[in-house]
């Protein structure tokens, strides 16, 4: 039962630097330890587009902590009180909401995550999350690890950004290019023109706020640039993408 260390993802964020993060989708335990292992800032175990149960969100949360200094952190389906209040009592503390689209939601996801009188967060005791009970300064101290990370993912999410970016507990906003370019009638053209208008104008929004802007993009080159330009929550490789990758590659030369 050795206490968890401070919140790497949490303190990046907050010092303005860049904190490089693999988005896993394998449901392989063994791909999440080699992954917080591998030099990478933060993992993200994606429950919203794979098959994770909250079961197997467990052994991975321990596998990454076996495996690494990588931040574990959690794409939750949903805003779901219920769900994470789970998953905080499992251990988690690092969370990314999908598809907030009002300011009401994304005062929901950041209340989910404290207690009262902060939040809605129900209390217990003997759980992972408390070291079971052994570490008695959690209830007080929890809420300093946490990250609530909300993604704008619609033209009514990007426009809420001011109001969203300013609520206490919220640490990131990160930009969802496929979904933006969906709800803006541009399926699967995340290079069309309104798109990186779109992009660009959230990307602006979110700094004005003082928060730390985010976006997934598995191009190293551009996502070198984003980089550069002041993006700080970047999640620059997955376990599908680079297994894909590193097939082609190996295939590239031989065949």
């Amino acid at each position: 039962m050795h206490p968890a260390p401070p919140n790497r993802l949490k303190r990046l964020l907050a010092e303005g630097k860049p904190a490089l993060g693999c988005w896993l989708s394998l449901n392989s335990t063994i791909a999440t330890e080699i992954a917080a292992g591998s030099g990478f800032d933060w993992v993200l175990l994606d429950m919203e587009h794979s098959l994770y149960g909250i079961e197997a969100v467990e052994r991975h949360l321990l596998a990454a902590r076996h495996g690494g200094e990588a931040e574990f952190a959690i794409r939750v389906p949903s805003v779901d009180p219920v769900l994470i209040k789970r998953l905080l009592d499992a251990g988690a503390r690092s969370f990314m909401f999908p598809f907030v689209q009002t300011v009401e939601e994304a005062r929901l996801a950041v209340a989910a995550t404290r207690y009262p009188p902060a939040g809605i967060r129900g209390v217990a005791g003997g759980t992972r999350a408390g070291r079971f009970g052994t570490n008695k300064d959690y209830l007080a101290k929890a809420a300093d690890e946490i990250v609530v990370i909300v993604q704008i993912e619609s033209q009514q999410a990007a426009a809420n950004i001011p109001a969203s970016g300013a609520i206490d507990g919220v640490d990131a906003l990160l930009i969802g290019a496929n979904d933006l370019a969906a709800t803006m009638g541009l399926l699967g053209q995340v290079d069309h023109p309104e798109v990186k208008a779109a992009f660009d104008a959230a990307f602006r929004a979110i700094r004005a706020t003082g928060k730390a802007a985010g976006f997934q993009f598995f191009d190293l080159e551009y996502a070198r640039k984003l980089i550069s330009d002041g993006f700080t929550l970047a999640a620059v490789g997955g376990d599908v993408n680079m297994m894909l990758r590193g097939s082609a590659e190996v295939i590239g030369a031989l065949r």
